[in-house]
């Protein structure tokens, strides 16, 4: 087995044009404020999740309970129906 040793092993935020390291938690951080101001701006139903029917049901219940728990939207479908 060969190691790929182009994959990213930390997270990367991009500041004034140019990707740079960053912690798990600056990022998670990062991530929670702009879900916050996307969500402040443009209401929860901007949002939506779209989950896959060959994960699991209990990755796919989390899916949809974060969208509408956390968010706010029922804007939640699936590939199921294919």
């Amino acid at each position: 087995m060969s190691v790929d040793h182009s994959r990213l092993t930390e997270p990367l935020v991009r500041s004034k044009g140019e990707l740079h390291a960053t912690t798990w938690d600056a990022a998670l951080d990062l991530v929670a404020r702009r879900l916050a101001e996307l969500k402040d701006r443009h209401g929860p139903d901007a949002f939506g999740c779209y989950s896959c029917s060959k994960t699991t049901n209990e990755l796919n219940f989390l899916a949809q309970k974060f969208t509408r728990a956390v968010i706010g939207t029922n804007n939640v479908d699936s590939c199921n129906r294919t």
